[in-house]
């Protein structure tokens, strides 16, 4: 009896482990981090960052000194003045914000240039990672770096056609 019990579970687990899954864990972050180019790009958008903030600092304490001066002298202006500096003012601050979002906002330059210098770094790591699954065998590759991302999963795999067709829904 346990000779039968022994041998129904060592093919119990012969036949889980052939259809087993093959998965591999990585961190990008620490892959992208060793790659000279990815350094070089890091550093030119960090400079980039740098010289826009600047621009921005100078923009701002620009604004800051024409409002320092606008409280001075508030009190001698004429009206008209008055509504001409607060116009002077206005626009300046809508400037600032202007340039701000063009130089840091969603798809910004900072975003284009980062696009430009980066993602080619990262198409170079998802095309070896893609080689390394076909060539290994893996069904999906796990990425650890910001959380666990999969990022390669075998599509013979992938069962949404599946469930489509159990909720009734026609391709």
């Amino acid at each position: 009896m346990k000779r039968i019990l022994f041998v129904a579970i060592f093919l119990s687990l012969a036949v889980f482990s052939a259809n087993a899954q093959r998965y591999a864990v990585l961190d990008t972050k620490f892959i992208l981090d060793r790659l000279p180019e990815y350094k070089d790009a890091q550093k030119q958008l960090d400079q980039l960052s740098e010289a826009w903030q600047k621009e921005l600092d100078n923009l701002q304490t620009r604004l800051d000194k024409m409002y320092r001066d606008y409280e001075a002298e508030q009190v001698m202006l004429s009206n008209d003045l008055k509504k001409k500096r607060e116009d002077e003012l206005f626009n300046m601050e809508k400037e600032l914000r202007d340039l701000q979002r063009q130089r840091f906002g969603y798809e910004g330059d900072l975003f284009k240039k980062r696009q430009e210098l980066i993602k080619p770094v990262q198409d170079k790591v998802y095309n070896a990672v893609q080689k390394l699954a076909v060539d290994k065998g893996y069904d999906f590759i796990l990425d650890k770096s910001e959380g666990i991302t999969v990022i390669f999963a075998d599509p013979k795999l992938d069962r949404s056609e599946d469930i489509l067709l159990m909720l009734g829904v026609n391709k």
